[in-house]
């Protein structure tokens, strides 16, 4: 197998149809002869990681995301009459959508690249931090919330916490759970139940949406590549209405708060964050305005020109990119 010339860890960010944005940045990053050895991922972010730990080439990528059906990916449960099947499963489920079409999708991909666990997905690397524990070498890690206990999972690394092999669990399941956008998705529910450890998971974002630093090493050496972020989300409250998805439920003052809390939950913490200049610094910002966070139906071209807008964010960003710079001013 062939490494890559460049190196760089890789974080993206979520924001549901938006992440086609991340595509374009990753396929940019490709191209200039990067390669990703961990990749971190929250909802969307987390379907574009999946792959990329897989194995998947450029041309891999883009075919994948290719085949993707947008217009499936709400899936509604039966009686499928809009409006109707969406207030019935909100009630049954705690979600709009059922979510087994994007997880059926992605097993059947991935399997496709050769993984359907994570234990196809250890990472091998003598050079790792050594503080490290056996939890946290993978090539894979995918945000999700665990809303019984009101933490924040992140999978494989804490899969113990939910009695469970993380060498056994299927990275598609870890991906569904992360893209439960509140109220859109049914929630995942996961974990040993015999044990009393299963919880209900939700969408990673609600507590962490763009975790920058999940790869910082922390035994104080030097690290030996840069961690790359791609975000897609601006920064509230320009952001506010694109965080919340528009669904079968009545523009009522009460919902509209739901909906302000929700975009807080999802975009506040890491905002804070983001606002550290060396955070700044090794994230690109993909424009992501014309294209809606669950605008499954936008025509393809719409979707074409967010991809191409990726791949200029990542463009401008290696054109100011100095690792040498960063690394005195940042990791010293």
């Amino acid at each position: 197998m062939n490494v890559p010339a460049k190196q760089a860890d890789l974080v993206l960010e979520g924001g549901g149809v938006k992440g086609v944005g991340l595509v374009g940045a990753v396929l940019r990053l490709m191209r200039e002869g990067y390669g990703f050895p961990r990749v971190a991922g929250t909802s969307a972010g987390s379907v574009v990681a999946a792959f990329l730990a897989s194995g998947a080439s450029a041309n891999q990528l883009r075919a994948v995301m290719d085949r993707l059906d947008y217009s499936k990916v709400p899936d509604r449960a039966p009686p499928p009459i809009p409006g109707l099947s969406e207030g019935i499963s909100l009630l049954r489920h705690a979600g709009a959508y059922e979510g087994d079409y994007i997880h059926e999708f992605l097993r059947r991909e991935l399997e496709a690249l050769g993984v359907t666990t994570f234990g196809d997905l250890r990472n091998q690397d003598a050079g790792a931090d050594p503080g490290l524990d056996r939890f946290r070498r993978y090539k894979l890690v995918v945000m999700a919330t665990d809303i019984t206990n009101g933490r924040l999972l992140r999978l494989p690394w804490d899969y113990h916490l939910l009695g469970l092999d993380p060498d056994r669990e299927k990275v598609a399941d870890a991906v569904r759970a992360s893209i439960s956008i509140p109220l859109y998705f049914e929630p995942v529910k996961m974990g040993d139940a015999a044990a009393g450890k299963e919880a209900t998971l939700v969408d990673g974002g609600v507590l962490s949406n763009f975790p920058i630093e999940a790869f910082d090493r922390t035994d104080g050496a030097a690290p030996r590549w840069p961690t790359f972020g791609v975000r897609i989300l601006p920064n509230l409250p320009e952001g506010d209405s694109q965080l919340f998805p528009g669904i079968a439920l009545p523009k009522l003052p009460p919902v509209h708060l739901l909906e302000q809390v929700t975009a807080t939950a999802i975009a506040g913490h890491d905002q804070t964050y983001l606002e550290r200049p060396c955070v700044r610094r090794r994230a690109m910002l993909v424009d992501t305005s014309e294209l809606g966070i669950v605008e499954f139906d936008a025509p393809a071209e719409k979707r074409a020109r967010v991809l191409a807008r990726g791949e200029e964010a990542a463009e401008r960003f290696l054109h100011d990119w100095d690792w040498d710079k960063y690394k005195r001013e940042c990791r010293s």
